[in-house]
């Protein structure tokens, strides 16, 4: 992960605090103040000043515009002495301050109330602009990525937020720093796809060499190496792109073989291996040249830099030695004795412990760089063949079984004991779908406290939150075959000490609710800001409008549930009659129990469902008519609560006359 971990926050403890929240709503609505202006404001409480602005981008002298960028900030400083307040990271998103509402002319929701909603991350259930959102990129075996949005209830049924189709089937990936673009190298059609992560679209295909395979961008970002794999000599090697004007600046024969790239912290040079030459290359950055090739052993497989010893360790899977390059002098200065069939080398993120998987050994090596020695030897059977880090652990995906091992790093070093924990993540191993991704299959969340899997065996993707006995939670990509996975982050970033930032685009125009939320210490409240018509836009109205007839949202468990609501030509304001394809589509919180009916005219355009509540919960029901352009998530939706039924005959819900 690129960014800051303090800048990049997962939702679950605000929804473990939800209660609390809810409280705060409930008790606290009415003595909240109001916001200082239409497009700033000043909050002050538990002593932290909370200074909000939005504001054009773009040289817009007009404010805030449907359809143009605005960039939102939140200062936070002490109340007495202005310092910037750190450790800390908010959440905030913004909503139509009209946007959730129930039957027509009752009370719209409060700008809290919706948070309460936004915390719970039901399906459908999500603000205008997510300001904390984060999403999972699913590079396919096909030549598309699945986009899914990891906040809403992740049930096996989530509906893919995107898909993405490329030129030709990926097998690698990098994101640039603010991960506003991902580069997906193309073998086959020796190009590279630039995603751009803001509209989830290709927006380019960069010709890269011949079979570009493996994609790295350097530290500051300049320039991305991509790896060529090519069979004859001269064409194997790298390809350096420009990341600004996204030409190909140089290619660079290096070697036979697969390539792996590594570069100093200061992004002064690029490592480079050459698999079947038996070296890496050296190369100038500035001048794009090879300085020199060391020889590293018969079959250098992989190579990672070291921030903490300054020095490249490149593992070979043939000797099965690692070996230790001083970046100064390009010497190798030590050799490290493990076992034949080494495979990836990975650094933990303080560049202090590097950790080496032997698939045919089942063995883990964990090289102190402090010492360059071997401090743990650790078991893990299934053929280890991925090393993936979050903040506390090192996660070690088997190749021939479903079960995936945790090293605590804080248990590693000379002396101890190492920590090791497991899980599944499936119930069949990744071999079994045969061809898989150079593409991590493993992926860390925004807060590093949790992790996301994909298994290739069963074509599903699992979220393990750290500290649980087993994921909690899975995705299925539908009609593809998953092997990598990405983490792409949106949320508010730090630009400096106490200063919070995110771009958006307004998409509607219209006063919108601005929630800011810290969980320590407790703050809930909401700004305003405003956002102009946009006169070069045109605004096509929904051909539909809905009123939902009741009035007693309660309902009872296993008593048929009587939904019924009015459906209007928003052009003529007359009743639409004579629809045969209304249906209602509803679920329990967190999106169990999904059921899906059609809807029976009753006359004057109001229409009925029978619904079937088998277990007590809150319940969101929605509307769709296809024959009239109207998907689920179109019209306003309704929700219930389902009780369970007293003793006695159940009550009637209430209904309005039509």
């Amino acid at each position: 992960m690129h960014a800051s971990s303090t800048n990049r926050r997962l939702w679950w403890p605000f929804i473990l605090l939800l209660p609390l929240f809810l409280a705060l709503i409930t008790v606290g609505s009415t003595a909240e103040p109001e916001p200082v202006g239409p497009d700033s404001g000043r909050l002050v409480r538990h002593g932290i000043v909370v200074d909000f602005e939005a504001l054009p981008l773009a040289g817009n002298d007009q404010g805030l515009m449907e359809g143009q960028l605005a960039e939102i900030r939140f200062r936070l400083t002490e109340e007495a002495t202005g310092a910037p307040v750190r450790g800390i990271t908010p959440g905030a998103w913004m909503d139509m301050g009209e946007v959730i509402q129930g039957q027509s002319g009752a009370e719209q929701k409060t700008c809290k109330e919706k948070i309460a909603l936004y915390l719970k991350g039901v399906v459908g259930i999500r603000p205008m602009i997510d300001l904390n959102s984060y999403y999972v990129l699913i590079l396919n075996k096909e030549p598309s990525i699945s986009v899914v949005d990891p906040l809403v209830s992740m049930v096996g049924k989530t509906s893919t937020l995107a898909s993405i189709r490329l030129e030709a089937a990926g097998a690698d990936w990098a994101s640039s720093a603010d991960q506003k673009r991902v580069f997906v190298s193309m073998p086959r059609a020796g190009k590279v796809a630039l995603l751009d992560t803001s509209k989830f679209k290709v927006t380019d295909n960069i010709p890269a060499g011949t079979a570009p395979t493996r994609v790295a961008l350097q530290p500051d970002g300049r320039y991305l190496w991509v790896g060529n794999n090519a069979a004859a000599a001269d064409a194997s090697g790298v390809t350096v792109i420009d990341t600004d004007t996204l030409e190909s600046l140089a290619t660079l024969p290096t070697g036979a073989g697969h390539h792996e790239i590594a570069f100093s912290a200061d992004s002064r040079y690029a490592f480079v291996s050459n698999r079947d030459s038996g070296t890496v290359s050296v190369i100038d950055v500035q001048s794009r040249t090879v300085l020199k090739d060391i020889e590293t052993g018969p079959m250098p497989i992989s190579l990672a830099y070291s921030t903490l010893a300054r020095a490249l360790y490149v593992a070979d899977g043939k000797d099965g030695r690692i070996s230790v390059i001083d970046t100064e002098q390009f010497e190798v200065q030590k050799r490290i004795d493990a076992s034949p069939g080494l495979g990836p080398l990975r650094f933990a993120p303080d560049g202090r412990y590097a950790v080496v998987v032997n698939p045919s050994q089942e063995t883990v090596y964990v090289i102190d760089a402090a010492a360059n020695e071997i401090v743990h030897r650790i078991a893990v059977t299934g053929q280890p063949y991925q090393v993936v880090f979050s903040r506390a652990f090192a996660y070690v995906r088997p190749l021939a079984s479903q079960s995936i091992s945790m090293i605590d790093l804080d248990s590693l070093g000379a002396g101890k004991q190492p920590i090791v924990k497991s899980f599944e993540a499936g119930s069949v191993a990744p071999s079994l779908a045969g061809d898989l991704s150079l593409a991590d299959s493993l992926a860390a969340t925004s807060s590093e406290a949790a992790m996301f899997i994909v298994n290739p065996g069963d074509n599903t993707t699992y979220v393990y939150m750290e500290g649980m006995n087993a994921p909690s939670s899975n995705y299925s990509v539908r009609g593809a075959s998953a092997r990598g996975v990405m983490v792409v982050d949106r949320s508010l970033h730090e630009i400096e000490p106490g200063l919070f930032s995110a771009r958006v685009k307004l998409p509607a125009p219209g006063r919108y609710d601005v929630a800011f939320l810290l969980d320590t210490p407790q703050i809930l409240h909401c700004f305003s800001a405003h956002a102009r018509p946009n006169p070069l836009i045109d605004h096509a109205t929904a051909p539909l409008t809905i009123e939902y007839l009741l009035q007693d949202r309660r309902m009872h468990v296993d008593t048929p549930a009587p939904l019924r609501f009015r459906l209007v030509d928003s052009h003529t304001g007359q009743p639409m009659t004579g629809l045969k394809d209304v249906g209602v589509r509803y679920f329990r919180v967190p999106g169990t129990d999904r059921k899906e009916m059609r809807a029976t005219e009753e006359g004057d355009g109001v229409y009925r469902a029978d619904l079937a509540l088998s277990h007590p919960g809150a319940y969101y029901v929605h509307v769709g008519v296809p024959s009239a352009g109207i998907a689920y998530q179109d019209l306003p939706y309704f929700t219930l609560v389902a009780i369970q039924t007293a003793a006695g005959a159940p009550r009637v819900p209430q209904e309005t006359s039509p």
